[in-house]
């Protein structure tokens, strides 16, 4: 097929060594004192000229070994699909529509636009919509990446496969089918992944001039010694040990021994790498994009400042808080009621009224508390986002007794290794950005906290592909690091994605490497690693050319033995079988 195209690749050696190998094997077999009873190879340095030596072997263990490494590489682009099969399992199998006043469960594929569904607590929407009742708080990080839930009031657009967190909500689908958001997030997977260039072998960029050069070497050979004098099986003879000589058995082994090396010590540290190209793209990243929510933070709200009113005491306002909110499923209720827990104080529950939009009102002990909005809940009930500071925080209002007692700060956390693992990139000559879809108060707090200078925020999965795109458009070469669906497109149009494995299957399956725990620290570690792994298959490509370069003067002068080129190849794969297994003493990055 190269032939027909005018080109030369490793694989055209390779088939004229093995191709010349194993006929001259059958010519010596049939023809020759080879193939008699009792035969032995006698140990030749040089060409005996009434030597006819076997290579069946060798045409086995050539091709064996090649064929291995193509394995390798086709099961890593087989699983490139994945991501898209992924991103469709996220949504609702079965929807509850209403119809002429009754429910009726039917299967959510069947949706149509302008069909009424009910969403419940707990349960994902089923499609892209517009609420026409009830008010809840939707978790929309899956798109967002957002920490707090977003609150819905009728009129406000809710998007499939995003989950209901506390009410009852009853919506009209707008958008069905290929058209949902969803289903826009697979396609912009597919379009970056199948848009990626294919690396080109360093192998075969060398062959474009070393496989002319052999040829024509064993042709030079071939003709010299004819024209020698000598007979036309030494001659035959020298010019098959120049191919032999040259078809590097070791150039087969040279990735996948160093990449099993590799995937092996990274899954004992908890990377795995998807093939040799994301090792490839992972030397020539300068940039990487982190998302914040999952990533460099823990992902979970929590309680992060109690601020009591003069004369209240602090457990106090966190035991009657945590009480009346241990009734409520909203993210924020949970971390405060958490904290409550954590400090041992838990009061008595009596009465309890959820205010969806707003907060909770309850009887604590005899006492009325309630826990919400710092402002009075809107006539209306529609929903406003919590403000924002540079704190990060989300402030709720306590009130005892209807008078105010205090406010608790409700955030998502820095992970502890995020700010040694963005020094450490910065250490490794890469330019850290924060991308998220979080509001930019928030995001600029989280950057400050873990040391990272440039943020972009406020964007959604069609954004961060952007910012991808453009920091490639100047010239950078980008690695991504994420955990959510959201992140996923931007994961596949990445020149390296870096999914964390605490995260989505469709963030993992668009990524090339993946950490099995979500920890920065280990991003660190999969890029240094990737680098390693790179460097020791560079090396084992050099000496599997270096030994037989050196060789092919000797071969062709008629001073080596097809059997000592065949030895040749031989340790050229021992050494490189060993260089490989160095990969096993790598270390982790010190905490």
């Amino acid at each position: 097929m190269n032939l027909r195209h005018g080109a030369t690749t490793m694989d055209t050696l390779i088939s004229l060594g093995t191709t010349a190998a194993f006929f001259w094997s059958v010519y010596a077999l049939l023809f020759t004192h080879a193939g008699a009873l009792g035969y032995t190879h006698p140990f030749e340095l040089t060409l005996d000229r009434g030597m006819a030596a076997l290579y069946f072997e060798a045409v086995v263990a050539i091709v064996t070994f090649l064929l291995a490494g193509r394995y390798v590489e086709a099961r890593s682009r087989a699983d490139s699909g994945d991501a898209l099969r992924a991103l469709l399992s996220l949504g609702a199998a079965e929807v509850t529509v209403l119809r002429a006043g009754r429910e009726e469960t039917i299967p959510a594929a069947d949706l149509a636009v302008g069909d009424t569904f009910l969403v419940r607590p707990g349960e994902k929407v089923a499609t892209d919509g517009v609420v026409v009742q009830g008010v809840s708080a939707v978790d929309e990080s899956m798109l967002t990446g957002e920490s707090v839930p977003v609150d819905k009031a009728p009129g406000d657009a809710v998007v499939g496969a995003t989950l209901n967190a506390n009410g009852r909500l009853v919506v009209r689908a707008t958008r069905v089918g290929s058209d949902t958001q969803l289903a826009r997030l697979g396609r912009m997977v597919e379009e970056a992944q199948t848009g990626k260039a294919p690396v080109q072998a360093l192998a075969d960029r060398i062959s474009a001039w070393f496989v002319p050069a052999v040829v024509g070497l064993a042709v030079v050979t071939f003709a010299g010694w004819l024209l020698a004098g000598e007979p036309a099986t030494f001659a035959l003879t020298a010019a098959v040990s120049v191919l032999i000589i040259a078809c590097p058995c070791a150039l087969g082994l040279a990735t996948p021994t160093a990449l099993l090396a590799g995937t092996l010590r990274g899954a004992q540290l908890g990377v795995v790498i998807s093939g040799a190209e994301a090792l490839e793209r992972a030397r020539g990243v300068d940039a990487v994009l982190l998302d914040k929510t999952g990533t460099v933070t823990t992902g979970r709200m929590a309680v992060t400042g109690v601020h009591p009113a003069p004369g209240v005491d602090a457990a106090e306002l966190l035991r009657l808080a945590g009480t009346a909110e241990s009734a409520s499923e909203h993210p924020i209720a949970r971390a405060i009621t958490a904290a409550a827990d954590e400090a041992g104080a838990r009061g008595v529950l009596g009465h309890f009224e959820n205010r969806p939009g707003w907060g909770v009102a309850a009887q604590v002990d005899g006492r009325t508390v309630t826990v919400g909005r710092p402002a009075p809940p809107p006539a209306d009930g529609r929903a406003r986002r919590r403000p924002g500071g540079p704190s990060a925080a989300t402030v709720v209002a306590v009130t005892i007794d209807g008078a105010p007692a205090g406010a608790i700060e409700v955030a998502d956390t820095v992970k502890p290794t995020s700010a040694a693992a963005v020094a450490a990139l910065g250490r490794l000559g890469l330019r850290p950005i924060l991308l998220t879809g979080d509001a930019e108060a928030t995001a600029r707090a989280v950057a400050a906290r873990v040391g990272i200078d440039e943020v972009i925020a406020g964007v959604r999965p069609e954004g961060k592909v952007a910012a991808v795109a453009d920091l490639q458009a100047a010239g950078r070469r980008v690695a991504m690091i994420g955990d959510g669906v959201n992140d996923a497109p931007a994961l596949a149009q990445a020149d390296l994605g870096i999914a964390l494995g605490t995260g989505t299957d469709a963030a993992m399956q668009a990524a090339d490497l993946t950490l099995m725990r979500g920890d920065l620290m280990l991003a660190v570690d999969a890029l240094r690693l990737s680098r390693r792994t790179l460097r020791t298959i560079r090396q084992n490509l050099f000496w599997a050319f270096a030994y037989n370069v050196a060789a092919l003067p000797l071969a062709a002068s008629g001073l080596l033995s097809p059997m000592i080129a065949g030895a040749a190849m031989a340790f050229s794969s021992v050494f490189v079988v060993a260089n490989s297994v160095r990969l096993r003493t790598f270390r982790p990055w010190a905490r």
